[in-house]
């Protein structure tokens, strides 16, 4: 068989209330997903000496990838799940930075299982349940598109946003990791009520992160005074933030002058 490619899209989180605690420990949230026409490139193929499995790591990002890695995990959940699945080698070309709020580890995985899913002929019931078990932003990258995730996250319902399909959007992240558990830990506990209209929501987790990496803030203001920026927000837990531009122009105009200390990346949403 020969090799096979997936993109691992960025995450993004529109809105993200923190509604309290669930009786496993986690917080109860709800959010509007989207996601983004570019990330990391995962690619699946036979090895050629016929080892168990192997995942060789290329791009900017590579050497920040923890251990074990989410792809890892996902291979080794699926084996748990199922028969054995031996034989495979994924190369990952690591684009997006990691712990930084937009589902760099949770999209890899995600993109695993659909490679896997692919390669052996898979049922996608066995896929989805295998999603669940390995994070809460999983199932929600497993789709890739526009969905609404409820319980942890986890519990995901697409969502019809075609008004969205092809905005130009710019994401920046002032190049410091942040513990998604450190954030959820800082909120102070306040329900400050459901979430309707994306637009007219908020990001619960936006303070805590600012406590924790007050260059949060910075970026904030800097998307938020640039010329055709409709929408500025932090994603998921931080620090990456992002702003919707009126036109590809604006946003190309606002990306050539991020500071250069500062990640960026200029994409679509899908």
């Amino acid at each position: 068989m020969t090799a096979t490619r997936e993109i691992a899209p960025a995450k993004l989180n529109l809105a993200l209330h923190v509604r309290g605690k669930l009786p496993d420990g986690r917080h109860s949230i709800e959010t509007v997903f989207a996601f983004c026409t570019d990330g990391d490139v995962l690619t699946l193929e036979k090895p050629v000496d016929h080892s168990l499995y192997e995942l060789r790591r290329t791009g900017p990002f590579a050497q920040d990838l923890g251990t074990p890695d989410l792809i890892t995990v996902a291979w080794q959940t699926l084996c748990d799940e199922d028969e054995r699945r031996q034989n495979i080698l994924f190369t990952l070309d690591k684009q997006l930075p990691v712990a930084s709020g937009i589902g760099g580890g949770s999209a890899d995985a995600a993109a695993a299982l659909r490679l896997m899913e692919r390669w052996w002929n898979l049922d996608r019931e066995l896929i989805e349940r295998v999603a669940v078990r390995i994070g809460s932003d999983v199932p929600a990258c497993l789709l890739s598109t526009s969905a609404r995730g409820e319980g942890a996250g986890d519990r995901v319902t697409p969502l019809d946003l075609l008004e969205l399909s092809g905005k130009p959007v710019l994401l920046v992240n002032p190049r410091v990791p942040l513990s998604t558990a450190s954030v959820f830990a800082g909120w102070d506990g306040q329900d400050r009520g459901p979430l309707d209209d994306w637009r007219e929501g908020r990001n619960d987790l936006e303070a805590p992160a600012i406590a924790l990496v007050p260059q949060i803030g910075s970026v904030l203001a800097w998307l938020g005074t640039q010329t055709g920026a409709e929408f500025v927000r932090m994603s998921g837990s931080g620090a990456t933030c992002f702003a919707l531009f009126e036109s590809e122009e604006a946003r190309d105009a606002a990306a050539d002058g991020v500071p250069r200390e500062w990640w960026r990346l200029a994409t679509f949403l899908r």
